[in-house]
């Protein structure tokens, strides 16, 4: 099984392409799987697994209240297990053909108010010197881009295109799009870009930089999202992926075609976009409530 499990994560991650999160999380679904199978039946070939053993160990899952959403990608890392599987000619058949996933509840995406943005676009809220000046640009990419935490920590000095106001970004799957950036976000670029110049001992040619010429961190990017979401908002949830709800939301309120917005996430298809409606759709029944006479 450890064979197997080699040769389908190289083939994830130099064929398909996937990122190595992407790559660590099917891998350990996998040993997780194979695991359960072991101590439950000891050990069987690949080619007797059926339907029986995979609902066995998904049952087990539920019963240990793991979410529907984390059984869903378990199921999605054993489908695309048992396509290379018969692909490679390993298998005759895959017994993933008989599960069905549970239904996802459906959760309407967190965003911050406008009015809240607007405070947190204050300059005055971040401190003085090359710290306040990434902080400040990290909450800015975040929200003004809706980029992923990961799509940002991976932003090279290159990608930013200062005559088209623009930046390139590298998401999902490797797949690389092109942003627009306001005016102001663009000198605010070349500011930092300025200031991290002069920077000594420059490690890297990543974007964002510490002071000390290390590249950043994702849970650097965490707490300061969360640290300057506190300040202007009592959402319980305050991540960058809230920037990236937020981001998406106001647009789409502002009158920003689906399509559009679609691209600009670098979503793969439009229907993990029209989340984001629900929330225009419920703003919607709130103008109403308080505007129509018989509401």
């Amino acid at each position: 099984m450890h064979l197997l499990i080699s040769g389908f994560t190289a083939y994830l991650q130099f064929e398909k392409r996937y990122s190595e999160k992407t790559v660590q999380a099917y891998q350990h679904d996998l040993e997780q799987f194979f695991l359960y199978l072991k101590s439950q039946f000891g050990d069987i070939d690949i080619s007797r697994i059926t339907h029986i053993h995979i609902r066995s160990w998904l049952a087990q899952l539920r019963e240990f209240d793991i979410s529907a959403k984390s059984v869903n990608r378990k199921i999605s890392t054993l489908k695309s297990f048992y396509k290379y599987l018969l692909r490679k000619e390993l298998v005759k058949s895959s017994p993933m053909a008989k599960i069905i996933s549970p239904k996802n509840a459906k959760r309407l995406p967190v965003f911050v108010n406008e009015s809240n943005m607007e405070d947190l676009t204050d300059s005055a809220l971040f401190p003085d010197g090359f710290k306040g000046m990434t902080d400040q640009l990290i909450m800015e990419l975040l929200y003004q881009t809706g980029m992923r935490r990961a799509e940002l920590l991976g932003l090279k000095l290159t990608d930013f295109d200062a005559s088209n106001q623009s930046i390139k970004v590298l998401g999902k799957g490797n797949k690389e799009r092109i942003i627009p950036l306001q005016a102001a976000l663009c000198q605010l670029i070349r500011d930092y870009i300025l200031a991290r110049n002069q920077l000594e001992d420059m490690q890297h040619t990543f974007l964002l930089s510490f002071e000390s010429g290390k590249k950043l961190y994702e849970k650097y990017i965490y707490n300061t999202v969360k640290k300057y979401l506190t300040l202007v908002t009592t959402l319980g949830k305050k991540s960058p992926h809230v920037l990236r709800h937020t981001f998406a939301t106001h647009i789409l309120n502002k009158g920003a075609e689906l399509n559009a917005v679609k691209e600009l996430l670098g979503h793969a298809s439009l229907a993990a976009t029209q989340i984001y409606t629900h929330n225009t759709i419920e703003q919607l029944k709130e103008v109403y409530k308080k505007a129509h006479p018989k509401a």
